[in-house]
Parts: C-alpha cells; structure tokens; sequence
C-alpha cells in the first residue's frame, strides 16, 4: 500500500478515488501544519496540495516521497527543482478551475453594472433608493477579452447568450480557432479602444507584467469596466489610479500580491473586490481534487507524465540544445511579431538531435508561450498546439546539408486579413555557446544569443549603423558586439546589436522611425 498525504481541505473525491483503488492509503489532516505532517508521515509515496508551500524541507522531512500533485493549475508554492534533485515528479492539473473563473469574471461584470452589492446593503438597512442604482445591461456591448486560454475560451462561451460583441487579443491562437468561440482577433490598442468590458486572463511574466499601464488606459472609453481575475502583476495601480481619476473607470478586481489578512493598495480604485475567490466553488474544488487522484493513479500504474511539469530531458540529449530550441523559438516569435497570429510552426531536428524530435518540440513551445511550462512533455506539448489550433510539422531532414547538431525553427502568422508572414531561424551549440547562424536570407550571422539584444531590418543605405548608434549613446547604451549581414536580392540589412542593457521600447520605437525600419525590437536572450 502506497501513503498518500493530502494537507489541506480538498474534495473528498480524491480520497475516495484513491481509497476505491485498493493501491492507496490515504491521510488527510487540514488542520495540522504540513512539516509536522511530514514528519509524522515521513513514508509518505505521495503528497497532493493545494496553496501550500511545499518547500525542500517538507520534501526532506519525506525520503519515501516520489509524487507530488498541486490540485490546481499554478505551481510556484513548490519547489520544483529541488524536487527533481530529489526525484519526485510534480504534476498540476490545468484547467481544474477554468470555469470557476470565467463564472466569476461575469459575476463581477453582472454585479457591478446593476449595483448588487451597494442596493443589498442599502435595502436591507430599510431604505428604497431605486433611482440611485440606474444599471447597465450586457447586451449589445463589446467586451474584450484578453487572453484566450482555458478560462479566456470559457468566458467567450459563457458570454455568448448575452448578445455581446466579442473582441479578444491572444498573440499566438490562430485567427480560425478564435472565430470558432465567436471571436474577433485583434491587437490590444483595438481591444482596449473599442470595448465597453475588458476581462483579464493572462498569467505573470515578463511580457505581461504592468501590460496594463498607461499606455492603454489612455484608449479605453470612459466609464468602460476592467475586470482583473489574473494576476496583480497585469495592471499597474498607478496608472489605473490616473485614468480612473479622468475616464471615471470601474476596476473590479479579485488578484493581490498575497493571499491573506490585511490592508490592500488597491482598494481605492477597486469599486468590487473578492478575497481571491476564483477556484472557490464547490465544483472546482471537485474537479481538482478529482484529477489529481486520477493523475496519481495514471501515473503509477501506466507510466503518463503528461502532466509532469518538472520531467528531466532524455539520456543522451544535452540541455544546451533544448536551451537553444527555447532561445530559437523565442526569438523567431520576436522577429514574426508579438501581436501576430500564429498559424503554423515547422522544425528541422538535424544530426543526433533528430532522434529526440519529440522532447525539443517541449522548448520550443514554452519559448512562445509563456504560459507553457519547459518541464512538460512531449504530449502535453502536442495537446497544447492542438487546442491553440497551430499546426505543427516535424521536417524530415537532409544529413547532405552538412548542418551537423542544429535546430531550424519557421514560423508562419497572419498579418492582418489574409496577408501571411514566415520567420525561419537556425542555431547550433559551438564549444558549449548557443549560436544563431541564420535568420531568413541572412546567414552564417553566429552571434552568441546571450543578454539584452537589439534587432533592427532595414532597406540597405549608407548611414544607418551610425544613425543607430548615436541614438542609442544618446540614452546611455553601449554596443558591445554586433552583426551587420546584407542581402543583396532583397536589399535589406539586419542589424543585431548586443548591448549593456535592455533598451526601452520607447527609445526601439525613435529609431526604428529614424531608420524607417521594417522590424525592430529589443529582446534579453
């Protein structure tokens, strides 16, 4: 019999899965802080969580430990490379809570157009202020959504029987997949400008991080409605202070830095606030606790790591090269651009690296989406590309070509209505560093993609290196290395410049019309 130690107040569900097994002895205790429990537990074959830390010395109280299982989609309150160290795999089990969020984000919505909260608490204290709570319906609005994940998917489809116009802005599900929720793609300027409702549905990166600033405040409509069931990281409170002061915004909001007791920053500008209430329903806390027991048990007696998200990379495969799928990856969805909209992504697997296709498919797909995890595996990176509705082709390659241990990777996206773009890149690992030798025309570049870089393609002219680098001085940039290809066909020029720190993207923006470049952006590798 393996020990199963479950800590917190998940659904019952999951002990009685476990228990039905016949393989599984199960202790839950709620109330008992987890590192005692660990002690007292120490061959324990698994442990299943929900928001507690599991940290290294929870992990070391339990030398029997091999699983651990988040009932939940997010994993950053277990450390999940010291578990690795330790060979314990830990899984998740996305999407356990979709739809308690989506549910939520439109309850808010509901509640805050017709004045739930504040007519309750008025009528109950004896008064009738009918006049004062004059509502807003749903119907015939646009709503933007942005980002159109799991919960994202569900709140199109929740909304879909409220007559609303639908908007959403996801810079890598393809254009059709988006049309089949009732979906219109486009970039965030769109969204933000023309939608009455913006719901959030974006995780915590470096890209999204203050994504809502003051730079899209500023073309949101007055008296338009921001819902934040993400992340607190999404929006920055100092702009949305400003803008509520002039546009009269309604901000509801349900994400904080810390879940606990206390004083909130945002609680001026928040017109309806949740403790974190999200995941918090009787369903999604069945539907957890009812996968991680299945996940468990899947993986114990079948072997399916699909939900793994910590996994080591094959014998025989050096995490130079899936380092260098990730960085290839990363940069091609620079180069195609960030508000484009995936439609294909090819690969070419070339020497050794052929045989080990399917585990470097995993980083190249976390290096365009960052909500990917580069722990997952392989089939878990086939069904993500499937629900984002991208094609995916594996090239057979050509051992002729002389590339030796290299990684093409293209991308195609759609530009606009119809008007298709393709981003091709090619890298190999030399004595230890990554190198890029190619992208598009421009070839045998090999520069090191390490550290804040600067991308600038242009039409071929004299004077636009010096142009570059005078504007660059002027805002204190050093160049530290540099590579400077031109294509003769299409008289074009690539301009990639590794400098001593990540250069604004105001400043990217100045010289790319200086330059009147046709792509430029500025990347830390």
């Amino acid at each position: 019999m393996k020990k199963v130690l479950i800590p917190t107040k998940l659904d019952s569900i999951a002990r009685e899965l476990l228990e039905a097994n016949g393989n599984y002895k199960v202790v839950q205790d709620a109330k008992t802080p987890l590192l005692d429990q660990a002690r007292a537990h120490s061959d324990a074959h698994a442990l299943i969580v929900r928001s507690e830390k599991v940290d290294a010395a929870v992990m070391d109280a339990m030398p029997s430990l091999r699983v651990i299982v988040r009932a939940g989609a997010g994993y950053n309150t277990i450390d999940t490379r010291h578990a690795r160290e330790k060979g314990i795999d830990v899984m998740n089990t996305p999407g356990a809570n979709a739809n308690a969020v989506a549910e939520e984000a439109i309850a808010m919505v509901l509640a805050d157009a017709r004045h739930i909260v504040a007519a309750d608490s008025s009528t109950r204290s004896g008064k009738w202020e009918k006049n004062l709570y004059m509502g807003r319906e749903l119907a015939g609005k646009t709503v933007g959504i942005v980002g159109l994940g799991n919960i994202g998917r569900l709140v199109a489809k929740r909304l879909s029987g409220f007559e609303c116009t639908l908007l959403g802005y996801d810079p890598v599900i393809s254009a059709e997949r988006a049309g089949d929720m009732g979906v219109e793609l486009a970039d965030l300027a769109t969204v933000f400008s023309k939608s009455d409702i913006i719901t959030l549905h974006v995780p915590a990166t470096g890209d999204t991080k203050g994504l809502v600033g003051e730079k899209l405040l500023s073309l949101v409509k007055k008296g338009a409605t921001i819902v934040n069931c993400a992340r607190c990281e999404v929006v920055d409170e100092t702009a949305l202070r400003k803008a509520k002061a002039a546009k009269g915004l309604r901000y509801l909001n349900d994400v904080y830095p810390k879940d606990e007791e206390g004083p909130k920053s945002v609680a001026d500008v928040a017109d309806l606030m949740l403790p974190h209430l999200g995941a918090n329903t009787v369903e999604a806390n069945w539907n957890a606790a009812k996968r991680a027991a299945e996940e468990l048990i899947d993986l114990d007696e079948k072997g399916i790591t699909s939900f793994v998200v910590n996994r080591d990379i094959p014998e025989g495969l050096s995490e130079n090269y899936c380092q260098l799928a990730n960085t290839l990856a990363r940069l091609a969805r620079c180069l195609v651009g960030r508000e484009a909209s995936l439609k294909m992504i090819e690969t070419s697997f070339y020497g050794s690296l052929e045989k080990y296709a399917d585990w470097l498919v995993v980083p190249i797909v976390a290096g365009i989406w960052d909500d990917f995890g580069r722990s997952a595996d392989p089939r878990a990176a086939a069904a993500y590309l499937k629900e984002m509705g991208i094609e995916y082709v594996n090239r057979k390659t050509d051992p002729k070509k002389g590339y030796g241990e290299s990684i093409t990777v293209d991308i195609t996206a759609e530009i606009g209505s119809n008007n298709l773009r393709r981003l091709s890149v090619r890298g190999t690992v030399a004595e230890g560093n990554l190198m890029v030798s190619r992208i598009n025309e421009f070839n045998k570049l090999y520069f090191e993609p390490a550290g804040p870089t600067v991308f600038f393609i242009y039409d071929d002219r004299p004077g636009v290196i010096g142009t570059i680098g005078h504007m660059l001085a002027e805002h204190s940039v050093n160049i530290e290395d540099m590579r400077n290809p031109h294509d003769t066909k299409s008289n074009r020029s690539l301009a990639i410049m590794k400098v001593n720190r990540v250069v604004p993207e105001d400043v990217v923006t100045a010289i790319s019309r200086e330059i009147k470049a046709i792509a430029a952006f500025s990347v830390s590798l």
